[in-house]
């Protein structure tokens, strides 16, 4: 058995890594959309102003975007570096979706985003507004593919176990590319790039608009900012419903952690907004709740029952004991490929092999499991309550902050008076972190909240790692945080030098008043 340590540390490495790129990928989601909306203005109007927007917003994208993808490549390569197994185990069906956002969506995106650059003076205005937009869609299907192969980690359909190839076998490819986990997750999490792009132009114009400087441009980017702000958190909320109705259908496990639901209520459940939790007796000490509200989210109705963490491991304990003896006869068919008897034993329990192996991680022999192994495997099947409930509610208090701000700014850009509100355009700048931050949280919950899981319900997470050495781990983490931190420097001293330089790095001028020919 791999050592426990080893498992700690190839899981912290990936997530430092995963969570480094994201810093990248919500920006990028986001900012494309708003250069396709300033260019189409342009193409309409004829109006310089709106072309120089394009021109300005697409440089610091474009700073985003390469080191984006930096980040985004050597975090790949440790599916086969540090997750062996996990590649071998699934890589049938794993690897489809991202081969095709690689052929497809990548070099798409990565064409177009050349012809968006150097095509300002090759290229008529309409041709160039098409070659922005395909950028965008381009980037829209690389996140479409990715979330498609997470959103199989979450809710594996379309596949089932080969004993003859003790491998994961797709079944149906459409299902896997339908999988309501996978689109669900897919429309909220660039509805929150949407967010972080609209965030980040809104800042950086109340900035300018604070200095006095390039007002006019700073008012237009203000106007579409918050207008793109405004549909975009509303449809981070919404979509953030749907996602809740697709993990309480898929991962009750990870609904009921985010909610401390220690029992299962009489439905409708009550949503807890915040909540004394006490772990060690599988309580909360004291709480303040909604009623009905999470039966709503969770269930789409009055009547269905959101199971709670007891009712969940016992329920668990009872898959495990079955689980063994899949275990059991898939061992016996690994001996004998022609034994009859293990075969049907195996295809009656096969659906709990997954929360079998949970066992392995104690006992190489799950014949020999105890039954204090067995609780401890039962234990394992829920993630830590507090961090999970805590994570969720920052995410959505942060979201509300950020719905009240964009309906603000828009509201006041229809007064024509965004200029003139000093305490919202301070407001404005100080919000610029928020929307990575929510979105950090949101992978925290999404993540986190899978575990012991890599493939939630199939195959735990200490037997997908590689047999590695904790030194040659902390090597890697150590040369992968230091070199993603170098990046992240680099990143925002680019941000900030050409942000700071403003449209007069393009060599047009300053926008201080409405120019004669805008």
């Amino acid at each position: 058995m791999i050592s426990e340590h080893v498992v700690d540390l190839s899981r912290l490495q990936f997530a430092a890594t995963a969570m480094y790129h994201f810093l990248f990928v919500p920006l990028t989601l986001g900012m494309v959309w708003l250069l396709v909306i300033m260019e189409t203005v342009y193409v309409m109007t004829g109006k310089t102003v709106w072309k120089d927007m394009t021109r300005f917003w697409g440089k610091l994208f474009g700073i985003n975007f390469a080191l984006g993808v930096t980040t985004g490549i050597t975090l790949e390569f440790q599916f086969g570096t540090n997750w062996a197994y996990y590649s071998h185990y699934v890589g049938d069906i794993f690897g489809a979706p991202l081969a095709i956002e690689g052929l497809m969506a990548f070099f798409l995106e990565s064409t177009f985003i050349g012809l968006f650059f150097f095509g300002w003076d090759r290229l008529s205005r309409p041709q160039h507004l098409l070659v922005t937009t395909l950028m965008a869609v381009g980037t829209n299907l690389s996140a479409l593919w990715i979330l498609i192969a997470n959103g199989w980690m979450q809710n594996p359909v379309g596949a089932e176990f080969s004993y003859q190839t003790m491998r994961m076998e797709m079944t149906d490819f459409w299902a896997v590319v339908f999988n309501p986990d996978a689109q669900a997750k897919f429309v909220h999490t660039v509805s929150a790039g949407y967010v972080t792009g609209a965030m980040f132009v809104l800042s950086i114009s109340s900035w300018y608009l604070l200095k006095g400087r390039d007002v006019e441009f700073a008012k237009r980017s203000f106007r579409v900012a918050s207008a793109f702000g405004l549909a975009s958190v509303l449809s981070v909320i919404v979509l953030g419903d749907e996602s809740g109705y697709t993990v309480g259908e898929a991962q009750q496990t990870k609904m009921a952690a985010i909610e401390a639901m220690w029992e299962t209520e009489p439905a409708p459940a009550s949503f807890n907004m915040i909540a004394g939790i006490n772990e060690a007796e599988q309580k909360n000490d004291w709480a303040v709740e909604i009623p009905y509200v999470m039966g709503i989210i969770g269930t789409r109705s009055l009547s269905k029952e959101i199971p709670g963490i007891r009712d969940i491991k016992a329920k668990n304990r009872e898959r495990i004991e079955r689980g063994v003896q899949a275990v059991i006869a898939l061992e016996a068919l690994r001996k004998h490929r022609d034994d009859a008897a293990a075969l049907e034993a195996f295809e009656r329990h096969k659906a709990d092999l997954g929360f079998g192996l949970l066992l392995k991680k104690y006992v190489a022999d799950v014949r020999q499991a105890t039954p204090d192994i067995i609780e401890r495997a039962v234990n394992d099947t829920v993630p830590r309550v507090a961090p999970m409930f805590w994570s969720f509610r920052l995410m959505v208090g942060l979201g509300m902050l950020m719905l009240a701000l964009f309906a603000l700014s828009f509201w006041t850009t229809l007064r024509g008076a965004c200029a003139h509100k000093p305490w919202l355009l301070k407001w404005a700048l100080w919000m610029l972190p928020t929307p990575w931050i929510a979105c950090e949280l949101g992978w925290v919950v999404a993540e986190y909240g899978r575990q012991p899981w890599t493939i939630y319900g199939v195959l735990p997470t200490h037997l997908s790692v590689s047999t590695l050495s904790a030194e040659s781990l902390y090597g890697s983490l150590a040369g992968f945080v230091g070199f993603y931190t170098v990046l992240l420097i680099v990143e925002v001293y680019l941000m900030v030098k050409f942000a700071r330089q403003g449209p007069g790095s393009l060599g047009t001028g300053r926008y201080q008043f409405e120019p004669a020919h805008a």
